[in-house]
């Protein structure tokens, strides 16, 4: 984008060394004060003709005949980038990019997706259902114009995610995850220990094509790994042992059941007059239909269907399913 700034504002910085080389000329030469030398600048690069200040020496003469060659030579190149800007749509490209940043800059707590092949635009479609802003980082310059086909108002960027400088024009200090879904095992490891390296607390899921990739990306700080392959086999092969469950995780997490959701309270979320009590009491402080499925203790171990006097201590989460309006409720009564 930088580069851009400077090719919009060659021909006017151009411009702008003419009418200092004819303003330092004519004070230098004709002893001009510089309102003077700025006039006579003036009607000669744009060929105005009025009176001169003074009557010129010869070396002033010469001076204002270098003058006209330099200011025509450098006012046809100036219209004519200028004009090439205003047809190949550059100018406003430019605008475009700055309010495409300016919308990035803003953002925190979002989530950016590299890489938007199959993976990385399924992602998106389940993020944007539930309004978490993210940013995608696509490298291939055909697949940036399907992003703009499909998703006009996408915040996208053009290059590879592997590069330190296009994370941090991502927001990646302020990002709360990043989705590694690019094809190659490689490029998903060196994305994963930059953005580790770049925030530390950052959570981090990636996509593995290889078993062997899989610890690799472990190591390099991926707080999860993905094998697509590996979930899309077993999926199928769970429809066939356990069809009636399956169809139903599918319709809680899919399209058809959006009005189902299913998220976690922390323990420091919950207000001060429930905390460290049963899940009895906490599931029926102010009434709102909301079932508890499950608790994730301090040591991160999960209990499904937990009894109702287990009670919720610190570093503990409950995990809660209802509706949309349930869960809205819930939150407006018991998430501070």
């Amino acid at each position: 984008m930088e580069t851009k700034a400077w090719e919009l504002l060659r021909p006017f910085l151009l411009l702008a060394i003419v009418g200092t080389i004819g303003i330092i000329g004519y004070m230098f030469i004709e002893d001009f004060h510089f309102v003077e030398a700025l006039y006579m600048t003036v009607i000669t690069v744009t060929t105005a003709g009025f009176t001169e200040v003074h009557p010129l020496s010869d070396s002033g003469r010469i001076f204002t005949i270098f003058m006209l060659v330099l200011s025509y030579i450098s006012l046809a190149w100036a219209i004519t980038r200028i004009i090439q800007y205003i047809f190949n749509g550059e100018v406003n490209e430019y605008f475009k990019n700055r309010k495409l940043m300016a919308s990035i800059d803003k953002l925190d707590n979002h989530v950016i997706i590299c890489g938007f092949g199959r993976n990385g635009q399924q992602a998106a479609k389940t993020l944007q259902y539930h309004n978490k802003p993210y940013v995608v980082i696509e490298k291939r310059e055909d697949m940036v114009q399907k992003i703009l086909t499909d998703f006009p108002d996408l915040l996208h960027l053009q290059g590879d995610a592997t590069d330190d400088d296009l994370l941090r024009k991502a927001g990646i200090e302020r990002a709360h995850s990043l989705i590694c879904s690019l094809p190659a095992d490689a490029d998903n490891v060196f994305i994963v220990l930059s953005a580790r390296s770049l925030n530390t607390s950052i959570r981090i899921i990636s996509r593995a094509s290889d078993t062997s990739a899989a610890p690799k990306l472990k190591k390099a700080g991926a707080d999860h790994v993905i094998m697509p392959d590996r979930i899309g086999g077993t999926h199928m092969a769970t429809l066939v042992s356990k069809p009636d469950v399956i169809e139903f995780i599918d319709y809680l997490s899919g399209e058809e059941g959006e009005s189902i959701h299913m998220e976690s309270i922390d323990y420091q979320q919950l207000p001060k007059e429930v905390r460290d009590s049963p899940l009895k009491e906490i599931m029926s402080w102010k009434k709102t239909g909301v079932n508890c499925i499950g608790i994730k203790n301090g040591d991160g171990k999960f209990v499904i269907n937990p009894p109702d006097d287990t009670r919720l201590k610190v570093g503990m989460k409950v995990f809660v399913l209802g509706t949309k309006q349930q869960i809205h409720e819930m939150k407006g009564n018991i998430m501070q």
